[in-house]
């Protein structure tokens, strides 16, 4: 999360339905490796997963005293789930649920404005086993303490009750059960964050069995830029020393998605995406003054670059949580405060109804919550984990994340960071320079090329030397594969089984390498550019990609207001 908060941007929390939530007596308990819990329950058929043929189980590994990392398990779709790769899906933030993922982008289903679910065609279960872990603590269904509380509407914090009874005062609010937002009982730091999700990956291999690999795939998006390369690179170091008891996991390919990696590069980025070289959709939204005034705040004497390199050179807490807190404020949030667009999809005014919250209500009926043995009420960002990252500035360290995709490319790790270019958050200038700075073996000498897929569509270009690639989405937000569902899938399946994004028929090999321009030109033009609030009731059409025709039946439960890095 960004040092302002979701809820400075957008006056208040939205309301969300929440229950006392009792706990679960049904789930089944195992100890994975290094004598780990699992507690877990096999899903219903419906409940997410729509194929009866397909089994999902969730429930939650105790990867420390106090500290439960909520996980959702779905089968592969067309082969033999017992001999399909494993992927493990995260979300960024720091502190937004992999539920995100599951329900918006890459996951089996959705669920539309009545709370119905429906089948996802494009799933990435089709051709993998797929695991989402809500990470770290207090993220999402993952919990500390349960205790009974609201959720103060214009702070975002908990408030504690002294029992599972809702005053009056709070009757109109979201009273319920909560996880107990200690910060010692979470992460503070992507680094910090590592260990506790090596620990759910050996919980969940363990209890499963039939499911556990010799090596992996990891998937992520956003503020995933700090936890794809930390967190794997953690891994790889555990393997180095395996401990007794442990199992050792190799993983085989990354895939990020808009991703947050440097904060000196991708700072800068918001003046090139709006100012200079500019985007390619032919709309420049700052007049003169305003982008003076950004290029002030960036490079001016003390300003944001400045103190962004200050704490790349001491990295004490103290310094690099003011720094990214000034850049946040005085450099990302000019474009909240002059535009009034969505951040993650710049098309969009705001409020924007896509990606679809319904699923935020579905989580939160008592019904769902049986089904998944849930012990706390769902909450799709964490405003303690988002604090708890803050005090220690992550959010503005480079974290070793670039360093360590180079580390993974050199252990034979497939490397590939994708980004959707209607973007403003992580954009994709900023991920372009990242990628270049990886310095991987012979990518400065590759091109751009059209990716090509089944429906004849050209919805992208990549750039790939051997097992690294830099992907650019066209007319795509932030969650690219909800806004452009077919290429994602292609790339996803292509990766995991080791040939190239761009056609999905060579072998990504030492000697491949794209031939092409230095530059991906193509310019989208602003026919998509929304100049008006779009309707909440709209559904989002990925072969125009823009909103269809409202029907005025419809109705909408939930709203978009976000303003962390999911």
């Amino acid at each position: 999360m960004r040092s302002i908060s979701w809820i400075t941007l957008l006056g208040a929390i939205p309301t969300i339905k929440a229950q006392f939530v009792p706990a679960p007596t049904d789930l089944i308990e195992k100890k994975g490796y290094l004598d780990i819990p699992v507690r877990y329950k096999e899903v219903p058929t419906g409940i997410c997963e729509t194929d009866p043929n397909t089994k999902s189980f969730s429930g939650y590994v105790d990867v420390a005293e106090d500290q439960h990392l909520f996980f959702w398990f779905f089968e592969a779709r067309n082969q033999n789930p017992e001999t399909a790769p494993l992927t493990v899906w995260i979300n960024g933030g720091p502190g937004s649920s992999s539920m995100i993922g599951l329900f918006q982008e890459n996951g089996p289903c959705g669920v539309d404005s009545d709370g119905n679910v429906y089948s996802n065609p494009y799933s990435w279960n089709n051709a993998s086993n797929m695991i989402y872990i809500d990470q770290p603590t207090q993220v999402g269904l993952s919990y500390s303490i349960p205790v009974p509380g609201y959720i103060d509407p214009s702070t975002g914090d908990l408030i504690v009750l002294p029992s599972n009874t809702c005053p009056d005062y709070a009757a109109d609010l979201s009273c319920g059960t909560y996880p107990y937002g200690n910060a010692s009982l979470t992460a503070n730091s992507t680094a910090n964050a590592a260990p506790y999700f090596y620990r759910a990956l050996q919980g969940f291999m363990g209890a499963f069995p039939q499911y556990s690999r010799e090596s992996f795939h990891f998937t992520t998006e956003s503020y995933g830029g700090h936890y794809g390369p930390v967190f794997n690179e953690y891994i790889e170091e555990q393997n180095k020393c395996l401990q007794q008891g442990a199992k050792k996991i190799s993983l085989e390919s990354v895939l990020i998605g808009n991703g947050w990696y440097d904060p000196i590069v991708q700072y800068a980025a918001y003046y090139n995406f709006t100012v200079s070289p500019g985007n390619t959709y032919d709309y420049l939204p700052f007049n003169d003054s305003i982008a003076s005034l950004l290029y002030n705040n960036l490079w001016g004497p003390g300003n944001c670059i400045d103190q962004l390199n200050d704490c790349a050179a001491r990295g004490t807490d103290e310094i690099c949580s003011i720094a990214d807190n000034f850049c946040a404020n005085h450099v990302e949030n000019i474009y909240d405060i002059y535009l009034g667009r969505d951040e993650y999809d710049f098309r969009e005014l705001t409020p924007d109804p896509f990606p679809y919250e319904f699923y935020v209500d579905y989580l939160n009926t008592p019904e769902v919550q049986a089904a998944i043995g849930a012990y706390v009420n769902f909450t799709e960002g964490s405003e303690s984990v988002g604090n708890a990252f803050a005090t220690t500035g992550d959010d503005g360290r480079i974290a070793n994340t670039v360093e360590d995709l180079g580390k993974l490319l050199a252990q034979g790790v497939s490397v590939v960071m994708y980004t959707g270019d209607a973007d403003y958050n992580c954009n994709w200038l900023g991920g372009q320079e990242v990628a270049s700075m990886v310095d991987a073996p012979g990518y400065s000498n590759a091109g751009y090329v059209n990716i090509t897929t089944d429906d004849g569509v050209v919805h992208g270009q990549v750039r790939q030397a051997g097992k690294f690639a830099f992907v650019r989405i066209y007319e795509s937000g932030h969650e690219v594969p909800f806004y452009q569902p077919v290429v994602a899938l292609s790339m996803f399946e292509r990766v995991i089984n080791g040939y190239d994004v761009a056609t999905g028929k060579v072998k990504a090999n030492s000697k491949y390498k794209t031939v092409g321009p230095a530059e991906s030109t193509y310019r989208e033009g602003n026919s998509t550019i929304q100049w008006d609030v779009v309707d909440p009731n709209a559904t989002y059409n990925t072969t125009t990609n823009e909103p269809n025709p409202v029907a005025r039946s419809m109705k909408r439960s939930a709203q978009h207001a976000r303003r962390f890095k999911p």
